[in-house]
């Protein structure tokens, strides 16, 4: 019995840590670099909004980390679509032009906002309108791009 549940019980933990997603494929890549994008605004967002103490310094640190990271995925979108558990809808391959048009305009406004962090010190109300922007640029493409 002892054998038998000692099986089942791997066995579960094995499948579970199967997400089907090679990290090292496309798509596992574009998923870790927007869970990087989600999980740095999101804390930015937190400090604007009172969720979290607001630490200017962290602040600034986020923006050009922000900044960094929304230059990244793109690479990871195919010419042609990928196999696998993607948020991504068929519009992606169909109408490169604009998803890349959309890609510009959030790396801009990451841009934008990590301009405005490097003049210390940092006022939360002065970064409210740029954090905005950058949140606006990705609502714009998951709109269009991302099944939700």
């Amino acid at each position: 019995m002892f054998q038998r549940l000692t099986v089942v019980l791997l066995a579960v933990l094995a499948l579970s840590a199967c997400d089907g997603v090679d990290p090292n494929s496309p798509l596992g890549q574009r998923k870790a670099i927007f869970k990087q994008m989600l999980k740095t605004s999101e804390d930015m967002g937190g400090m604007l909004r009172g969720r979290l103490p607001f630490d200017s310094g962290r602040f600034a640190e986020g923006a050009v980390h922000l900044d960094a990271l929304a230059r990244e995925p793109w690479q990871h979108f195919p010419m042609v679509r990928d196999e696998g558990d993607s948020s991504a809808r068929p519009e992606v391959w169909e109408r490169q032009t604009r998803f890349h048009e959309l890609a510009r305009q959030l790396e801009a406004s990451t841009g934008d906002l990590r301009e405005v962090t490097r003049s210390q010190p940092l006022d939360a109300t002065q970064l409210k309108v740029p954090m905005d922007r950058v949140e606006a640029a990705c609502k714009a493409c998951h709109s269009e791009f991302r099944n939700h």
